[in-house]
């Protein structure tokens, strides 16, 4: 594709990048990546997807804003309580980017849905809040040989990792997280310091960035744990389990 000079220009930062410049720019473009959850890890992710230029972007939440959102759910503000959530993030992310196509579904996300949605995706990436919506997403992910980039907040903690079961060696969110049961873990109940999710959202959203640019190492076979009180990163190996329910043999 030809870019505008406009194009260019609102783009050059990426451009300049010699491990992305304007052939990775073009790729950004013609990526189709699937948000489920438009809260404290979506909103980052949306936001800098949008910004960075990635061309077609199908965000999904069932919630509206609230009050206590706000704290750490930067794609929302004050205007916006009561609003759906993904129509709140798409009219920050069209102020953003305009020329680029934004798909909305106002529903959870599950069965034939989830299933048809994740395969018109390239990439998905999961910023749900609860186990039993995360497995099911694998599950899809799993079935239809997608990326999937995870992670999830707590209190001052968070944890980010990368799957695909095209590649023989991946691992997938089972493999990590099977035969766990839901513990009530979200901030709901125990918090979170806001930037943290903001961290790991903003993390999200460079492992997208990667993936489609086909540039640096990802996260498969890896967890990145974050722990803000201490600010630190530890780095943690993944194998695949081959007896995995859902990727195993």
């Amino acid at each position: 594709m030809d870019f505008s000079d406009d194009e260019l220009f609102r783009y050059s930062r990426h451009i300049l990048l010699a491990d992305i410049d304007v052939p990775g720019q073009e790729k950004l473009f013609s990526a189709k990546v699937l948000i489920i959850g438009i809260g404290g890890l979506g909103s980052p992710v949306a936001l800098y997807l949008t910004a960075s230029g990635v061309g077609e972007i199908t965000i999904a939440d069932h919630d509206v804003v609230e009050l206590n959102n706000l704290q750490r759910q930067i794609a929302h503000d004050e205007q916006d309580i009561g609003n759906s959530k993904v129509n709140s993030c798409y009219e920050r992310m069209n102020k953003i980017n305009s020329h680029i196509q934004v798909n909305l579904i106002h529903a959870e996300l599950c069965g034939e849905q989830l299933l048809s949605q994740v395969a018109a995706a390239d990439i998905v990436v999961d910023c749900t809040d609860n186990l039993t919506t995360r497995f099911e997403i694998n599950k899809a992910c799993v079935k239809n040989k997608k990326w999937l980039v995870s992670a999830a907040a707590i209190r001052w903690e968070g944890q980010i990792s990368t799957y695909h079961c095209g590649f023989k060696e991946s691992p997938c969110y089972h493999c990590f997280y099977g035969g766990r049961k839901e513990l009530n873990q979200n901030c709901s109940n125990n918090g979170v310091l806001s930037p943290v999710v903001g961290v790991l959202g903003s993390m999200q959203a460079i492992e997208v960035i990667k993936l489609i640019v086909n540039k640096g190492d990802s996260l498969v076979g890896r967890v990145l744990l974050f722990d803000a009180f201490s600010m630190q990163w530890e780095s943690m190996q993944l194998p695949k389990n081959p007896n995995c329910s859902v990727c195993g043999r």
